[in-house]
């Protein structure tokens, strides 16, 4: 993959948020020339539009309106409200542009072989282009390079395929929109340390082992963890999961009874470590953070008990990604590989400024 990269609006948000996840390019019957100019936003939050205004920029130039294409997009899993609003914005720059999508996904978001076959499902129907989100670095390669085999391009929405698994395959992904995830989990790690205000025993839970997101998190953790005092005592995989994540979290305090801060690698699993520390009444004792910032963990934190949620947008991630299948399926040069959406961090300080953030 090319180096150059395109900053999406990150410096813009964080100042903003931070507290004090065989067929040829198919030809079409329209003339138009693609445009600088986007579609009007239907989006109400004021902050989520300006950057949707700069990745409309840096996507330039959009892609022109469509002749009838069906996008095919893979997703983790629909019983994440994350993936649910990633669909959202797939959708709605669908029906901007003229064309369909169909969203498919794994059962859950550790069954890796589930979301390969969601994609083999779609590799036998007729689609124009593909939008992956591969739930580890391999599982989606045979995919990709089946799908290149039939002339079908394809791009990466939030996680990539291996580079040399892929060169191996001869598969090829022509773009990639993406959030920096160990950004993430080293600004939750730090906010973390920062309200603790000193050392402290702190811990990391982890989403599903292996998985690109669920590592680059984990690392940016215990990075900030320990750059600020921190001393990791323990580090375990709860694949996503909210009562897995309760479980593990339980036994880590029990194991250390002066435990002071926990940083997970996604919302779900953040409420259910806030509900185990609720049953052993050590809520005021655990700062906790998570990543995703979905309603269920904005309502937390109004409520005074999730601590923090490092934000991005779905949306954007949703939306982005198929303007990009659509101007590969139009032929046009994509000559940036990596497109990076927002970050920033939301706590009870800054909460109110996100309302309808997505």
């Amino acid at each position: 993959m090319k180096k150059f990269l395109v900053l999406l609006m990150s410096l813009l948000l964080i100042s903003v948020l931070v507290v004090g996840c065989s067929k040829a390019p198919k030809e079409t019957e329209k003339t138009s020339e693609p445009t600088d100019k986007a579609p009007v936003s239907t989006i109400d939050n004021e902050l989520l539009r300006e950057a949707e205004a700069k990745m409309l920029e840096a996507l330039a130039p959009l892609p022109t309106m469509g002749n009838g294409e069906k996008i095919g997009a893979i997703a983790f899993s629909m019983t994440n409200p994350f993936w649910v609003t990633v669909e959202d914005g797939y959708k709605d720059a669908a029906k901007e542009y003229g064309v369909t999508v169909d969203v498919v996904a794994a059962p859950n978001e550790a069954d890796e072989a589930g979301q390969a076959e969601a994609f083999n499902t779609l590799l036998a129907k007729d689609y124009d282009a593909f939008a992956i989100s591969a739930m580890t670095p391999f599982n989606l390669v045979p995919g990709v390079a089946k799908a290149n085999e039939k002339g079908i391009k394809v791009v990466a929405v939030g996680t990539n395929i291996d580079a040399q698994a892929a060169k191996d395959a001869g598969a090829v992904v022509e773009a990639f929109v993406t959030s920096d995830f160990k950004e993430q989990g080293k600004m939750g790690a730090e906010y973390i340390m920062k309200k603790i205000g000193g050392p402290a025993k702190v811990a990391v839970i982890e989403g599903q082992a292996g998985a690109d997101n669920s590592e680059q998190r984990k690392q940016g953790a215990i990075e900030g963890f320990k750059a600020n005092g921190g001393e990791v005592v323990a580090v375990e995989a709860a694949d996503w999961d909210a009562q897995k994540a309760y479980d593990i979290a339980t036994n880590i305090l029990k194991a250390n009874p002066d435990l002071k801060g926990i940083m997970c690698a996604n919302d779900d699993m953040a409420l259910g470590v806030v509900e185990a520390m609720k049953a052993a009444n050590k809520k005021d004792q655990v700062v906790v953070c998570g990543i995703d910032f979905i309603d269920n963990a904005r309502k937390s934190i109004i409520a005074g008990e999730l601590d923090g949620s490092v934000a991005m947008s779905p949306y954007l991630f949703g939306k982005a990604g198929l303007i990009l299948a659509l101007k590969a399926t139009q032929g046009q040069e994509i000559d940036t590989d990596i497109f990076w959406t927002p970050i920033g961090l939301i706590t009870a300080d800054n909460v109110a400024e996100y309302d309808g953030w997505k």
